[in-house]
């Protein structure tokens, strides 16, 4: 649950993160938090966001780390695949037909929704477009990860990745001011799975020549055809 609280011996196996090292950065209010009693105390959604803004900053190792902590967490098994089995039938656009930030949101939304993910389109739109105006999900170059800023149990099927590449750049705000070509739309029925979701994508977007590569892709088959190729590669 987003709101589940979280004690410092939880938080720091969940992000693998040294038991010190999780003091420290919550003694200096650089992780959300607060103090009880002398012990630091989490609230598992914010701690999930602190996490997703430093996620482009992370190497593949503490991406792995990351994933192995989430996933044992929440009971899942980290050796399954979990990228390619959300992708709906239909639900990868080569070229993306957008301009804009807010079309490619759209337009993102509209393949989901005819492949029959989608119950409620408004609020969906609503849900991501807040989340943007937080903070922008192009945390990758050339790569935005537009998700909901909560799970959205009762607005679609059930959880599913949408992927888009546009035939140029889209300014999406990245920090640098760098454009945005390739975007994963990540929506999830249950916050369990959205951290998982992310950590895998990262680590894959992180292979040697795989934006170029999916970028480079020129239709949904091929874009499909490499992440079936390549996301086996990680859990070996």
């Amino acid at each position: 649950m987003p709101r589940e609280q979280m004690t410092e011996p939880q938080v720091s196996a969940y992000l693998q993160m040294d038991a010190r090292e999780l003091r420290k950065l919550a003694s200096r209010g650089l992780i959300p938090c607060r103090k009880i009693g002398g012990q630091f105390l989490f609230t598992k959604g914010k701690v999930d966001h602190w996490v997703f803004e430093r996620m482009g900053s992370y190497c593949t190792a503490k991406l792995k780390n990351l994933e192995q902590g989430v996933s044992q967490h929440h009971g899942y098994d980290h050796n399954e695949l979990t990228i390619c089995p959300l992708i709906p039938q239909n639900g990868v656009a080569v070229p993306l037909g957008a301009r804009t930030r807010d079309a490619v949101i759209r337009r993102l939304v509209d393949i989901a929704d005819s492949a029959g993910m989608v119950y409620g389109k408004d609020a969906l739109l609503d849900e991501i477009r807040k989340r943007e105006q937080m903070c922008s999900t192009a945390l990758f170059p050339n790569v935005a990860m537009p998700h909901p800023r909560t799970p959205l149990p009762y607005d679609i099927a059930d959880s599913f990745l949408v992927i888009g590449v546009t035939a140029n750049g889209i300014p999406y705000g990245a920090e640098d001011g760098s454009l945005t070509r390739l975007f994963f739309l990540i929506v999830c029925k249950d916050d369990a799975t959205h951290l998982h979701v992310l950590a895998r994508l990262a680590r894959l977007l992180l292979l040697p020549g795989a934006v170029d590569e999916l970028i480079a892709s020129e239709s949904p088959e091929e874009l499909i055809e490499y992440l079936q190729k390549h996301e086996p590669s990680l859990i070996e």
